[in-house]
């Protein structure tokens, strides 16, 4: 299962952000089998303001364990953690999908 995990910076921390920064790229490179993507969430400056991450874990307790132990969180970097479920569609995490997803639409149309 996938979790999209959506991470907000607290103001003025970019510093904070800036120091941890080479222990968050080690965890993540230890991790990186677990991470179908990610990256910084930037502002109009171009500046990190927060990370967004989607990783494979069976359970929501494994996501709390990769957080609890990830450089940004642990240094306190976050304002706000949000953590959801989440399902790839695009790109098309098995071929056809999109496809069985509409015809899976219009049968449910035709049934109203």
């Amino acid at each position: 299962m996938a979790f999209l995990i959506y991470c907000v910076d607290k103001p003025d921390s970019l510093g904070l952000r800036r120091r941890t920064r080479a222990a968050h790229l080690e965890y993540m490179i230890r991790h990186k089998a677990l991470v179908r993507f990610g990256g910084p969430v930037v502002s109009d400056a171009g500046e990190a303001v927060g990370s967004l991450i989607v990783l494979d874990l069976d359970e929501r307790s494994q996501v709390d364990m990769f957080l609890a132990a990830e450089p940004y969180n642990a240094a306190g970097l976050f304002e706000s953690v949000l953590v959801r479920s989440f399902r790839q569609m695009v790109p098309e995490a098995k071929p056809g999908l999109l496809d069985e997803e509409l015809q899976r639409e219009q049968a449910l149309l035709v049934q109203v």
